[in-house]
């Protein structure tokens, strides 16, 4: 098995020691990286997890493709047809697509990943209930019935988070709450498995057989034009030894440096600092609706009163308030942003008002676990935050600190706190994950079926469905304020600012496309 060992020492010297003689060693069309955090899931349908959708978009494709508007445009399709009554469309896939092991991309294959994708994903959900068949044609068509007309069908099939990624049908027909092991997809790189090494080391491959479209690079929609050979991720979870092994040229990306760092990258001539998306991403405090003491509507209301946005983003970005912005329920800077109910969160903040009230609601004896990772920046920065926030409103905080893959598996429990369960997280998506109420997968509420922490408040849903038969994008603005004061009512989750992420590269890679960490386009200079 290859492998690459960075000193964890955080000197650039004994960075060099280590790696110095293999990077000169490599081609220049080797591009290695720092990625946030290990990769511990090869499953986009399986986990939400930012570092297994950037993986999924390297290995896999796409019918539609979001542009850098948020629009959706053919991928693997060539185009379509839509029956007059907005009913029935035929999707027609284009020549020449084929999967990592050589075989033909089949109509077949795209219908098994379309059903598994609809019983895990928010927009998925919601196309299922509206779907009376999905059915292959043949080889290169298939078709959607639909019980009425569905105009966001194609932005359902390019939404980011949780892609509706194509693999072959025997992956596809895997239980959508068992992850997949086996990445074989037909995008422009291949997950290369007898590399890889947990904690360590990940690497992919130049896809020689893939056929990029003809139109420019846009986000995840026009060509994908794989430039480098090779990608490698190494997983270094000591933030200096990435700082000091990308200023010694030994890697070339570090996607997620934190704000101390970027200070001194910056003096670096060969390195650019530049925010990884024009938007900012948001963060959430996440309750479990299912235990003590989060199942008690009150007890979740008594948080409102402690929570400073800009304390939990001064933990991630710094001090400066240009690096965050305030958020309710969407995205800042999109379409559906407003202030209905923020008051909650703008108001005059009041730890002893907040101690209060979860006293008043019995919140202080349970036990409170509270889960997070070390080795991730944000996620790890809001933790403590909220670590410390807990303890001074006097909650009874069990603070359970891991990896970030071990907290991936651990949010999936169900089970109480005494049984190995817990009682909040904190997390961050992709600015694209909460611009509307088709993907936002945290402002769902129907139970069993919603993100982990599993809230169940008719009044979302039902406002949620209002949404989608909203006839214009006014109707649709008074729906969203609705659902956000219903948020900060019920609330599903806290929302704890929006920040900027800012990346680190070396200047001589060019044509990164912003929105994440995209790897097809990039060369060097």
């Amino acid at each position: 098995m290859r492998r690459r060992h960075f000193l964890a020492t955080g000197t650039g010297a004994a960075v060099t020691a280590g790696l110095a003689t293999p990077a000169i060693a490599q081609p220049d069309q080797v591009l290695r990286m720092v990625p946030q955090a290990n990769l511990t899931s090869l499953d986009p349908i399986w986990t939400t997890a930012n570092v297994t959708r950037n993986h999924a978009f390297m290995v896999y494709d796409t019918l539609y493709g979001l542009d850098a508007n948020l629009m959706p445009q053919p991928q693997m399709a060539a185009g379509h047809v839509m029956a007059s009554d907005g009913k029935t469309i035929n999707i027609t896939l284009r020549d020449g697509l084929l999967f990592h092991d050589g075989s033909r991309v089949l109509a077949r294959d795209c219908v098994a990943s379309i059903k598994r994708w609809m019983v895990r994903n928010a927009f998925g959900q919601k196309l299922a209930t509206i779907t009376d068949s999905l059915t292959a044609l043949d080889d290169a068509h298939l078709e959607f019935r639909l019980r009425q007309p569905f105009p966001l069908l194609f932005s359902a099939l390019a939404v980011i988070g949780s892609a509706c990624v194509i693999m072959p049908e025997r992956l596809a027909l895997t239980d959508a709450f068992k992850q997949v092991t086996d990445a074989t997809g037909s995008g422009p790189f291949r997950y290369l498995p007898d590399e890889y090494n947990s904690g360590s080391f990940v690497a992919y491959a130049r896809n020689e057989r893939y056929q990029p479209r003809a139109e420019a690079p846009s986000l995840t929609a026009g060509a994908k034009r794989a430039f480098m050979d090779r990608v490698e991720w190494h997983i270094i979870t000591d933030a200096s030894t990435s700082a000091a092994a990308l200023q010694n040229n030994e890697i070339d990306w570090f996607e997620q440096p934190p704000p101390e760092l970027q200070e001194l990258l910056a003096r670096n001539k060969a390195i650019a600092i530049e925010r990884i998306d024009s938007r900012p991403n948001p963060t959430m405090l996440r309750l479990n609706h299912l235990h003590p003491p989060f199942n008690n509507k009150a007890a979740r209301q008594a948080l409102l009163p402690a929570i400073s946005q800009p304390d939990f983003m001064a933990s991630i970005v710094g001090p400066d308030p240009a690096g965050y912005r305030m958020i309710g329920a969407f995205t800042p800077g999109t379409p559906l942003t407003n202030d209905a109910g923020m008051e909650a969160l703008t108001s005059p903040r009041s730890l002893e008002r907040a101690k209060a009230l979860l006293r008043d609601a019995g919140a202080l004896g349970p036990r409170t676990r509270l889960i997070g990772p070390t080795d991730i920046l944000a996620p790890a920065a809001l933790t403590q935050v909220c670590a410390g926030l807990f303890h001074d409103l006097g909650l009874n905080l069990d603070l359970a600190l891991s990896d970030w893959g071990t907290v991936i598996q651990r949010r999936a429990s169900r089970e109480p706190v005494e049984k190995g369960g817990w009682s909040a997280l904190l997390t961050a998506f992709g600015s694209f994950d909460w611009v509307d109420p088709a993907s936002h997968t945290v402002l769902r509420a129907n139970g069993l079926d919603a993100w982990f922490g599993w809230p169940t408040i008719p009044r979302l849903e039902t406002l949620r469905d209002a949404w989608f038969d909203a006839p214009d994008l006014a109707a649709q603005k008074i729906i969203a304020a609705d659902m956000q004061r219903t948020m900060f009512d019920e609330v599903p989750f806290i929302p704890v600012g929006a920040y900027y992420s800012n990346t680190a590269l070396r200047r001589n890679l060019t044509g990164r496309i912003s929105g994440f960490a995209i790897f097809w386009n990039l060369r060097r200079a």
